[in-house]
């Protein structure tokens, strides 16, 4: 079982359990999946770009990601329908566990200058997104490989929660959040 798994069903549904005053273990708030998602917006000029991002992407995940593309054609981009200009892909159990357990533990310390994640990046159902500015913070990814310098937006996904309730869960698993400024 995944470490964080197994965190979440031992220590933190008690805590959640005492604090809310939910007592069916279905209505507790719970991390449902995690989106991690790359755009290539120079895949347009160059299309080895798209399979080098696919590529890394599955190296980060342990899953092979899914190729987004165009719904439309806009000339002045140089953008065809169809053409492919990101990927996706969506993890779930085990694997949507243990790649939460390398981020909090091993890419996110390794972010430089980092302050702490955004505490007001919900969405106001409980759900909530980051970006990362480049994929050399994750250790699959060898730096004298990586021809380029992509970014990539991580969407986390709960369920029977509110903003509040996702703050704590995220903060219980070890997320490292902005202390508020006090006054």
């Amino acid at each position: 079982m995944a470490r964080l798994k197994d965190q979440y069903k031992t220590d933190i549904v008690p805590k959640l359990k005492e604090r809310y005053g939910i007592d069916n273990l279905n209505a507790l708030p719970q991390l449902r999946k995690i989106v991690v998602n790359r755009g290539v917006g120079k895949a347009i000029e160059n299309s080895k770009r798209i399979d080098e991002a696919t590529r890394e992407l599955a190296d980060i995940t342990g899953q092979w990601p899914a190729q987004t593309r165009a719904k439309t054609s806009i000339a002045t981009f140089r953008l065809r329908e169809g053409m492919a200009i990101g990927c996706k892909v969506t993890l779930r159990n085990r694997r949507m566990y243990e790649f939460l357990d390398r981020l909090i533990s091993v890419a996110i310390p390794r972010i430089r200058d980092f302050r702490g994640l955004s505490p007001t990046a919900f969405d106001g159902r409980g759900n909530y997104s980051m970006g990362l500015q480049d994929q050399l913070v994750f250790p699959e990814i060898r730096i004298d490989r990586a021809e380029f310098m992509q970014g990539m937006n991580i969407c986390f996904v709960f369920d029977n929660s509110d903003d509040e309730k996702s703050h704590y869960l995220m903060s219980e698993f070890g997320f490292p959040f902005k202390k508020p400024k006090e006054k």
